[in-house]
């Protein structure tokens, strides 16, 4: 799969030196992180869970170190797709609706295919 990086072109103003233009990544959106597998397989298996899940339980689930799984689901959080609960010193994961109602699509998708 390709990945694509978006540059945004600034120019200084006021040094009045030629040279001073800036490319500055722009952040990739929670858009960009569904389009890759392991995102999507993290979804649906938190959707077709039969128990509590914990991070390191899904990095196992779905092949993946811990590491990674973790910085997925901290974007996961932020578009308010998973929800972190604290149990004493474990964070189980949870769905939100929206993260549940993509989870669905997303299964649908691949069961069509």
């Amino acid at each position: 799969m390709f990945k694509y990086n978006v540059y945004a072109l600034t120019v200084r103003e006021g040094d009045g030196k030629f040279g001073g233009v800036n490319l500055i990544k722009e952040k990739n959106s929670i858009f960009d992180v569904f389009f890759r597998e392991k995102p999507a397989m993290m979804l649906v298996e938190l959707k077709n869970a039969n128990s509590d899940v914990y991070a390191s339980v899904l990095a196992k689930q779905i092949d993946c170190t811990y590491s990674h799984v973790v910085k997925i689901l901290q974007e996961m959080q932020k578009a308010d797709l998973i929800k972190f609960k604290k149990e004493g010193r474990l964070k189980l994961l949870e769905l939100t609706k929206r993260g549940y109602d993509i989870a669905s699509n997303i299964e649908s998708i691949r069961t069509m295919l």
